[in-house]
């Protein structure tokens, strides 16, 4: 494999980000599985420093578990860990959408229709990791005028630890057409200062969002069980 030299710390760190994030969701590297730090080290012609790092950053938002004496595998996801992420997230960005229905200004209703146009060129151009990034602009303009700093701090916390979640829902297709439209109708409840629409609406949003989830999964492991059925077919 070709080595490629990378000058910049930042940059070889955001690489080997990205290079391990794609494998993981396009299912190219599997739950279990483990990522070479030496491999890693060859392939980019560094030393394992930053790759350490990286891996850190990476166990920080759910894709890789550090183990003891084996090092970094591929974090396994669970239909209970989607339930379990989502019931948190509708309690706390409800919330912060209920409280911001009342401090949110003219001036950030149309911060977030500018950003919601954005969001909708990108679900036509099919970018989801610039729609990931663009959509996670709006949650923090109503999130922030909630005035709530604790509140703040622990949504990020916890959108931080389940980011794999997240980019992997806005993956499923037509999910950042259906984002788009549902962004429409929160500021709409927005401009009506409509606190409970706007609580619904963004614990509908993560319904859909982890039901998809959920049922992608399911297609995912039916899909592996005939694999391994004809496998097996085809050893005997």
């Amino acid at each position: 494999m070709r080595r490629k030299p990378i000058e910049r710390h930042q940059t070889l760190r955001e690489k080997i980000l990205e290079t391990i994030r794609d494998a993981i969701l396009k299912g190219n590297m599997k739950p279990g599985e483990r990522v070479s730090e030496p491999e890693l080290a060859d392939r980019f012609g560094i030393s394992r420093t930053p790759i350490r790092e990286a891996f850190r950053q990476l166990e920080s938002e759910g894709y890789l578990e550090v183990i003891p004496r084996k090092g970094a595998v591929v974090a396994s996801l669970s239909e209970r860990d989607v339930e379990e992420f989502y019931a948190i997230k509708i309690i706390l960005v409800g919330f912060a959408a209920k409280m911001s229905a009342e401090n949110l200004t003219a001036k950030d209703i149309e911060r977030l229709e500018s950003i919601n146009q954005r969001l909708q060129q990108i679900a036509e151009e099919g970018d989801v990791k610039t729609f990931f990034r663009v959509h996670n602009e709006f949650h923090e303009v109503f999130i922030k005028a909630a005035g709530n700093e604790k509140l703040y701090e622990m949504i990020n916390q916890l959108v931080m630890r389940f980011k794999r979640l997240r980019l992997a829902s806005l993956s499923q297709p037509g999910r950042m057409e259906i984002s788009v439209e549902e962004h429409r109708n929160m500021i709409q409840a927005f401009k009506n200062h409509d606190g409970d629409r706007a609580d619904s609406l963004v614990r509908h949003a993560a319904t859909i969002g982890a039901d998809v989830l959920i049922q992608s999964m399911n297609q995912a492991d039916k899909a592996e069980g005939k694999v391994s059925s004809l496998l097996e077919k085809v050893a005997k």
